[in-house]
């Protein structure tokens, strides 16, 4: 993900962090801090905010926990996790494709909420067991930080479990209900569909109630707080957005089933001598042709390849006294086989942020995939009315 940084690797899993997280994080210190503890028991500001500080560590771990689950029966099943990024909305595990079978899905999917509730049911129990003999919370006896603090890790942990089991897509819950519509009607494209809509219906239901509560309108339990209406259309919003997203990409694998990168690819590309400068490939290359990115060849064979990107770097003035093979990205580069599986050449594209790739075959290159190429292999086959290829149950 974009505006990611790593924080290590846990099981060969690089652990990457969004900057967004770093509000969230400070958001639920603050909230613990400066207003739920606070109530709870006297103490300083200080011990508020390292109280704060800690449930939002806890509740760093407890997602990246949850992920983790998700992740390893994902691995168990053969299926390659490229990281865990975790961002303002939570975490997410990035799986190199789709499980094969509604039985992985089900299970992967009600991997990440199970053990939320297992964690939840231990700190509760603790908190139980540290406040005896007394009621958790009552006005009887006096609650101590450890106690306040281990009680909310506790439920911040059951929380996350029945949110995530919402049968909203591409929330776990969404994820177990197409795992179940796609075991019983044999189709992945019938479940995501369905799946995926009940998710928007979730994600505008949110919506409202996000806006009944910015007019602080009480309902049941909620009181109509303004910040809970902000967070609830932010969520709503992200699983409307997520939702569309999965049905998008679904259409787009169905669409490219069984199609190969040759098919696709460029397979007369461009290719320009290690002493050609700059000023030449921008100008009749990039400019003229459209072209973003192009090989660097010689008699052995590819080089690397130069890219709009690469150029950008050097100043304007310098072009004309400057070779592309002082801007480019050298061998060995990141590439595709020929007889790769289309689906799976484009997700290396996106999940490694690339435009481009060179396409190999035999030790050579062939020919260059881009995203333009797949997309205008796609525009041409709406254009021809070309249907996708029938679900192979």
């Amino acid at each position: 993900m974009r505006g990611s940084f790593s924080i290590g690797k846990i099981a060969g899993i690089e652990i990457g962090i969004h900057y967004s997280w770093i509000l969230a994080f400070v958001l639920f210190a603050w909230v613990f801090a400066e207003g739920t503890f606070q109530p709870l028991f006297p103490h300083s500001a200080v011990t508020y905010w390292v109280a704060g500080v800690i449930v939002s560590i806890a509740i760093f771990v407890s997602v990246l926990i949850h992920e983790l689950c998700h992740s390893l029966v994902a691995l168990s099943r053969g299926l390659k996790v490229r990281s865990i990024v975790f961002f303002i909305f939570g975490g997410v595990s990035n799986i190199e494709k789709e499980p094969e079978t509604a039985g992985v899905e089900f299970v992967m999917a009600l991997a990440g909420p199970a053990s939320s509730l297992v964690l939840g049911g231990i700190f509760l129990g603790i908190a139980y067991l540290l406040y005896l003999p007394g009621n958790i919370f009552s006005a009887v006896a006096p609650v101590t930080p450890t106690v306040a603090v281990v009680y909310y890790i506790g439920w911040i942990n059951v929380i996350l479990a029945v949110f995530n089991i919402i049968p909203g897509f591409p929330l776990d819950g969404g994820r177990v209900f197409r795992a179940i519509i796609w075991g019983a009607t044999r189709s992945l494209h019938t479940a995501t569909v369905v799946a995926g809509n009940v998710g928007r219906a979730f994600g505008w239901a949110m919506i409202l109630f996000g806006i009944i509560n910015l007019f602080q309108i009480k309902i049941g339990i909620f009181q109509g707080y303004f910040i809970d209406g902000i967070w609830f259309i932010f969520i709503g919003w992200f699983l409307t957005s997520a939702a569309d997203a999965a049905m998008r990409e679904e259409s787009l694998q169905r669409h490219l089933a069984g199609v190969k990168v040759k098919d696709v690819m460029d397979t007369n590309p461009e290719c320009v001598t290690p002493n050609t400068p700059i000023d030449r490939v921008v100008h009749e290359s990039f400019i003229q042709r459209g072209r973003r990115a192009l090989p660097i060849c010689d008699q052995s064979g590819l080089l690397g390849i130069v890219t709009l990107a690469d150029v950008k770097k050097v100043p304007q003035d310098r072009w004309p006294s400057t070779t592309v093979t002082e801007v480019m990205t050298r061998t060995p580069l990141q590439s595709v086989n020929q007889d790769d599986d289309l689906n799976n050449a484009l997700r290396m594209l996106g999940q490694d942020d690339l435009n481009q790739v060179p396409v190999m075959g035999d030790g050579k290159m062939v020919g260059l995939l881009s995203r333009a190429d797949v997309i205008r292999y796609l525009h041409t086959r709406q254009e021809l009315g070309i249907k996708p290829r029938p679900e192979q149950n």
